[in-house]
């Protein structure tokens, strides 16, 4: 595995809750006698009541390991908002009923609340606003934040366990992709290795083993060059059903996605021969996914190309695909941010930078991707009116 930068010593009752967690891998270990990677991402971020996204931890914003950009500046949600408006309107038009909004992964929760206050002022407000989130600890703080921030528009909001049925409206997910668990790889010229866990001296310890015929040929189909091995990356087997799944849920609407990432043809670039794996911890970013299990992060950048593949098998419509600063732009930016500077004049400072998070290419601005996905729904998309890029798909 890739070096280990030294980080901070967790809490002793974070140590243990890590522990707890660490010996249910070993168990599972030791019944199969080693486990994938993919299988080890799964049980670090989503098993029950221990992996990192469902235990009671903060993860985003200034407490937590990682900010993402609806905590930057509400400019981002506001700028969403306007995409939503467009697409609720045409819904609403062509299906004679009001649209809804369902947002996978709220997070912090800062996402919906700015997004329905910013559709309250165009008198654009959902049929209704759904959330699907598989933490307790982050359904809590979302309900919490709506109730200090927009305590009248909850009504609007219902969180559910699984997708609804015959949904209408627009699909969001900002930073869901990445946390997907991943298979990881190595190809070395004809032969491809899987990367396996196993327990090894008291520890969790990587292993490579060879892959069967179906991975391998999946992985020689990525066409890496002989010259650029021995090559380790990612691939993500679950977006096939994964969007399976949501075009059923869909009727007619559009499935709107952030996230940071590359077309394939950048993805497995030579020089990306180590893969994208990284993990944060405290708002440090470090590549040992196999230390502090269920304490931090762990993310793999995303193969866009893929995505557009697995939309299109379930009959999903690409839609559109560009840099985040683009849509932003296509999404009034500016003008949003020029009447917010009018209302806080003392915060222009402050708002400039947050502009400059968002959409400088050294910053989010090239390095996040918005892919949009529709079904039944033809109508051009605001956010990639201009400089769609879809060819680089």
């Amino acid at each position: 595995m890739k070096h280990t930068q030294s980080l901070p010593e967790p809490l002793a009752d974070a140590l243990q809750h890590s522990q707890k967690l660490v010996e249910r891998i070993r168990i599972e270990i030791k019944k199969k006698g080693s486990i994938t990677f993919r299988r080890y991402m799964e049980m670090a971020l989503y098993e029950p009541a221990l992996g990192y996204y469902v235990a009671g931890m903060h993860k985003i914003g200034e407490q937590g390991d990682f900010i993402t950009a609806p905590e930057v500046s509400p400019l981002f949600s506001q700028c969403l908002a306007q995409q939503c408006k467009d697409v609720l309107q045409t819904v609403l038009l062509n299906e004679k009923q009001n649209g809804s909004i369902l947002e996978l992964g709220a997070g912090t929760g800062i996402m919906a609340t700015e997004i329905l206050l910013a559709l309250e002022k165009e008198n654009c407000l959902p049929e209704n606003y759904y959330i699907l989130d598989l933490s307790p600890d982050l359904q809590q703080r979302q309900k919490e934040i709506l109730e200090l921030r927009a305590p009248h528009l909850l009504k609007l909001v219902t969180w559910l366990a699984q997708l609804p049925k015959h949904f209408s409206g627009i699909i969001l997910g900002n930073e869901v992709l990445d946390a997907m668990p991943v298979d990881i790889f190595t190809q070395q010229n004809d032969s491809v290795f899987k990367h396996h866990v196993v327990w090894e001296d008291g520890k969790l310890c990587e292993q490579l083993q060879t892959a069967d015929d179906a991975f391998t040929q999946k992985i020689l189909a990525l066409n890496i060059p002989h010259y650029a091995t021995p090559y380790t990356s990612e691939i993500n087997p679950n977006l096939d059903g994964w969007f399976k799944t949501l075009a059923e849920c869909l009727h007619t609407g559009v499935i709107l996605l952030a996230d940071y990432g590359h077309p394939r043809k950048e993805y497995y670039f030579e020089e990306r021969n180590q893969g994208t794996l990284i993990c944060h911890y405290q708002h440090l970013v470090n590549e040992a996914p196999l230390h502090y299990t269920g304490l931090q992060d762990i993310t793999a950048s995303v193969d866009f190309t893929a995505v557009a593949e697995s939309a299109d098998d379930a009959g999903l419509t690409v839609a559109g695909f560009t840099s985040q600063a683009t849509f932003l732009a296509n999404c009034d930016l500016e003008p949003l941010f020029m009447n917010t500077l009018k209302e806080k004049p003392e915060e222009q400072y402050k708002l400039a930078q947050q502009v400059r998070t968002l959409s400088l290419p050294a910053e989010m601005g090239e390095r996040f991707k918005f892919i949009a996905l529709s079904k039944n729904y033809k109508q051009m998309l605001k956010g990639f009116s201009n400089m769609d890029q879809k060819v680089r798909l």
